[in-house]
């Protein structure tokens, strides 16, 4: 299975557009969006062409396309404007016998991980930042595809692509940043 990993959206329409091609040109059969999809939040700046509207527009385009889970912004609200659901805290996963455990990451992170077992990857958004470390004693691994809208710490507007042997951190232009293999 090939998947696309995306999170952080923050209602920018611009860079939703610039995702939504990424996605029709890596021919994945999933786009996983890891929350923060609608608001800005109140610690960050507008985005670019910042629309929720447009953004909702785009997403419910593909609605059977997307899983997704809820990003620290995320509200009931949202959920009652988007075809696909929105509110789970976490999704459960398995890529080559790996369990992957998806979440935002401002619950459960690498400061306070969920049940994993050795070799079983937590994957999260929140931080704006692209990772890929082990942690938990090199018991499991820590991956994160950064944000599309708003990257933080010198990083690049980016995503990741997940298959049954390598993860891929990408811009938005497709160009490789660095990958790992499972």
């Amino acid at each position: 299975m090939r998947l696309m990993i995306a999170s952080d959206i923050h209602g920018s329409s611009y860079y939703t557009q610039q995702m939504l091609e990424a996605y029709k040109r890596e021919k994945c059969e999933k786009l996983v969006l890891l929350g923060d999809l609608l608001y800005h939040g109140p610690r960050n700046d507008l985005p670019k062409e910042y629309e929720p509207k447009r953004v909702i527009e785009m997403l419910n385009d593909i609605s059977s396309e997307l899983l997704c889970v809820r990003g620290n912004c995320e509200a009931e609200v949202d959920q009652m404007v988007l075809d696909f659901p929105v509110m789970a805290e976490y999704a459960i996963f398995y890529v080559n016998g790996r369990m992957i455990f998806a979440t935002h990451g401002h619950i459960y992170n690498e400061f306070n991980l969920p049940k994993l077992k050795k070799g079983d990857i937590l994957l999260h958004g929140h931080t704006h930042v692209p990772v890929c470390k082990e942690i938990n004693e090199g018991q499991n691994i820590y991956m994160n595809p950064g944000s599309i809208s708003i990257p933080k710490e010198n990083s690049h507007h980016g995503y990741m692509i997940l298959d049954d042997k390598m993860a891929e951190w990408k811009k938005l232009d497709g160009e490789i940043l660095w990958n790992y293999t499972l």
